[in-house]
């Protein structure tokens, strides 16, 4: 089932990424810079959680490969998380409603840890635009919900 969830895991996490690279291209609506994610999680070795604002925190080397490996390894552990609660017989025949629910589920992270630990609020409640911030969030992690569903068939296939 590792396998399966890698590639679940890499399908959801680049239909996110290819949504948000598709709004800020259509529209002009910024994505994570994940850089600023590896910056966040650079920062944790030396005991510092949270930030008044991650942009404005000494870079880290390495941030940028850090953020995107953190990105991708996150989208592989929620997968391996759907697929070990739904069980072995369900990534040979999975269904779409499990996908989306853990894709939205799974907004919880940004709400709760990242937005908070970077300088955003909890649900990013001091962005610029807090309730466009949250929808966006949502949005996107709906799009990932598809991306498992979508991974989790490739996956399955003989």
């Amino acid at each position: 089932m590792l396998g399966q969830a890698v590639v679940a895991g890499v399908v959801a996490t680049a239909l996110l990424d290819l949504w948000s690279l598709a709004l800020r291209r259509l529209s002009g609506v910024p994505s994570l810079d994940w850089a600023m994610a590896g910056r966040w999680i650079g920062h944790m070795r030396h005991g510092r959680f949270v930030h008044a604002s991650i942009a404005r925190a000494a870079p880290v080397r390495g941030e940028r490969l850090l953020g995107w490996s953190l990105h991708y390894a996150t989208g592989i552990v929620f997968a391996a998380t759907l697929m070990r609660v739904m069980g072995p017989a369900w990534t040979q025949a999975p269904s779409f409603l499990p996908c989306l629910a853990m894709g939205l589920a799974t907004v919880v992270m940004p709400f709760l840890l990242m937005q908070p630990g970077m300088g955003l609020g909890v649900a990013a409640s001091r962005a610029p635009s807090p309730g466009k911030a949250r929808l966006r969030s949502l949005a996107t992690h709906a799009v990932f919900g598809v991306g498992l569903y979508v991974g989790t068939w490739t996956a399955s296939l003989p």
